[in-house]
């Protein structure tokens, strides 16, 4: 099956952080090679997504403080990489930051022979991921 990635299922997706500063850093590193970049800040937010884009933004961090919480091991993030190449800076750039590796940039077999992936889980616990999808 092919797949496109401007499909979308969700406008936008929000993320708890405890430290909002920290996690804009995190994150401006680690979406810029997948193409994403700060659209916007405000004193308690900050959205993100492709370069001029002019809707809600598909992806946000908002600070809670002490109260913000991951959601666990059950829930993970993945963002679609335009190139293998991308998933292994996006990778590179988050573990920089501060971020755990949870698997290393590598096809995933057991997903599909072209799905190129790397995990990572953020400072404040989100499970990430950039995926490639190869024909």
């Amino acid at each position: 099956m092919a797949r496109d990635a401007r499909v979308f299922v969700f406008d936008h997706v929000s993320i708890g952080v405890a430290d909002l500063a920290r996690a804009g850093d995190f994150y401006d590193a680690c979406l810029a090679p997948l193409g994403l970049v700060r659209l916007w800040s405000a004193p308690r937010a900050i959205g993100y997504g492709p370069e001029g884009y002019a809707a809600e933004a598909p992806f946000a961090l908002v600070e809670g403080g002490a109260e913000a919480r991951s959601p666990g091991r059950g829930a993970h993030f993945a963002f679609v990489a335009p190139s293998r190449g991308a998933v292994d800076r996006f990778h590179a750039a988050a573990v920089e930051r501060g971020g755990v590796d949870d698997g290393p940039p590598g096809i995933r077999e057991h997903y599909d022979a072209g799905y190129y992936a790397a995990f990572v889980v953020d400072p404040d616990g989100h499970r990430i991921e950039a995926v490639h999808h190869e024909s």
